[in-house]
């Protein structure tokens, strides 16, 4: 057996195996990024930052995903563990950064949660008609609806990884479709001279990374990486993929091609049409910044039968799209969970699974409790605007997990790196320069993040001594649970010190990158992980 073959010994953590093809991994994977929500909740905002080239900020995030997303199917070639970044950085760079690269994932699932409920309750209303109440985001029935959403979602993923499987490739059918069917009539209605005034003719000026200040640029790239956040759910459900060592990877790579070629299409099709102008349907228009998707459905299909028949088709697309995302969120928190338990990392009762589900029962219904308990609390802070903050501050932990993710898989394979040029390129070169693109993004959001005035976040604090900084609401929630993060695993350490003694989970004895020189003839211990 060669070195290229070997992989690191795992713990059997109850999961059921080969339950997914490649095909659901790839569904799981495009649907956790919930496209269609994101596109609504987000790219008005890139539009004001970046105005005209925003198809080309969506190509220029795409770049560092696809890299990191190689650096992750390298990964699970060798360690196909559901833990992904938490058990892969943990065997690099040892315990404590592996334990903040699991919390990583647990902090943003946990913060996007909110948002994704609050979304998918506001579009069942505003499919029904009821206008008024879908419109406020802050109604005690949206909230309602919301936690219902939450609470059913963690149901279908308790019951198991097949059902919520199948769920998913309903839900992102429809997704998918009227995507690419609102994409389209968008372009096709401005290419034959029937878009409404505003509209603006595609043009290679689009394509210009200087038509706009770089600090405006890399703020639309960092709100960007937030649209194609999620594919990693892919390889988070690697234990229970038939292939695990290759599907889960290989369909990471694809999610995120497939959602370059969706963007792409939508982006161009909705700023041909209404343009970027900050009033009536314009893009940059501050009114429709938080959902440019159904503002611009009726104007798109028009006030016909058929239009009104097309638009709630689309409401019904953001609608499933949200809550298809809460569940595929609820997914990979549960077996992140999961798998820091069974490594000792968190508490034990974590890693209790359901005999006949092979569900992770108590991480999956932790992650349903709290995320309830999260959105309720941030819906009646400042007026809701919490969940807006909360969203834009997972892009930190997002450029930090993710950017770890390549750099573990550099590290990792330090040895075997300029065995084949393939090796050097997409064990080490390809996903470090995505690791350090996503850090850069990352330095640059907590530098804007911090100052009120750059315009980021919709809540501030004051300090109310010293120097009179009005800090804005989105560094406060990064830093807060960043704090929070860290508090944890002092608290573990004391209380169990085992895993970051490195006595649980480590290469001490490795199997794939030896740390000493392997004597020919011996073949190198296996791991005790």
């Amino acid at each position: 057996m060669t070195a290229s073959t070997l992989t690191e010994t795992q713990v059997d953590k109850g999961l059921k195996p080969g339950a997914l093809s490649l095909v659901s991994n790839i569904v799981i994977g495009v649907a956790s990024v919930a496209p269609a929500y994101s596109l609504a909740a987000t790219l008005g905002f890139v539009v004001g930052l970046v105005g005209l080239i925003t198809p080309l900020v969506v190509v220029i995030a795409f770049i560092p995903m696809l890299f990191v997303s190689i650096g992750y199917s390298e990964m699970n070639k060798a360690d196909p563990d559901c833990g992904t970044t938490f058990t892969w950085a943990t065997r690099a760079f040892g315990p404590r950064t592996g334990w903040m690269g699991g919390w990583a994932i647990l902090a943003s699932d946990i913060l996007v949660m909110a948002s994704l409920a609050q979304v998918a309750s506001q579009y069942t209303y505003l499919l029904f008609n009821a206008t008024s109440i879908g419109r406020d985001a802050t109604s005690g029935w949206v909230l309602l609806l919301g936690v219902v959403f939450i609470a059913v979602m963690t149901y279908i993923c308790y019951r198991g990884i097949e059902i919520s499987a199948r769920i998913q490739r309903v839900l992102l059918s429809i997704e998918v479709v009227m995507l690419l069917v609102f994409g389209l009539v968008a372009l096709v209605r401005v290419l034959t001279g029937n878009a409404p005034p505003g509209h603006v003719t595609p043009s290679f000026s689009w394509f210009n990374p200087g038509a706009v200040p770089f600090s405006a640029l890399v703020s639309g790239l960092i709100l960007m990486l937030f649209i194609y956040w999620g594919w990693d759910t892919s390889v988070s459900v690697n234990e229970e993929t038939a292939d695990r060592t290759r599907s889960p990877g290989l369909a990471a790579i694809i999610s995120t091609v497939l959602l370059l070629g969706m963007y792409f299409i939508v982006t161009l099709g909705a700023q041909s049409f209404v343009g970027v102008g900050t009033t009536g349907l314009g893009l940059s228009n501050p009114a429709n910044a938080g959902d440019v998707i159904s503002v611009l459905g009726i104007a798109v299909f028009g006030s016909s039968w058929l239009g009104q028949v097309f638009y709630h088709l689309l409401l019904l697309m953001v609608l499933s799209s949200a809550a298809a995302s809460t569940q595929t969120t609820i997914l990979p928190t549960a077996r992140t969970m999961l798998s820091m338990a069974v490594y000792k990392a968190i508490p034990d009762s974590f890693a209790k699974m359901h005999p006949r589900y092979f569900t992770p029962t108590v991480a999956t219904l932790a992650m349903g409790g709290v995320s309830a308990v999260m959105y309720a609390a941030m819906n009646y802070i400042s007026g809701g605007d919490v969940i807006a903050d909360a969203v834009t501050a997972i892009g930190v932990w997002i450029a930090f997990y993710y950017g770890l993710t390549g750099f573990t898989c550099g590290w990792y394979y330090r040895k075997t790196l300029l065995s084949s040029a393939r090796n050097l390129w997409m064990r080490g070169v390809l996903p470090v320069l995505g690791g350090l693109m996503l850090y850069f993004a990352l330095g640059w959001s907590v530098k804007a993040d911090f100052d009120f005035s750059s315009g980021v976040s919709y809540t501030s604090w004051q300090l109310p001594v010293g120097p009179r900084w009005v800090i804005g609401g989105v560094f406060l929630i990064a830093l807060g649970s960043a704090v929070l993060g860290v508090v944890l695993m002092a608290a573990w350490n004391i209380a169990r010190p085992a895993f970051f003694r490195g006595e649980i989970l480590n290469r001490s004895t490795p199997t794939l990158v030896p740390d000493e020189p392997v004597i020919p003839g011996i073949s190198p211990p296996t791991s005790a992980a």
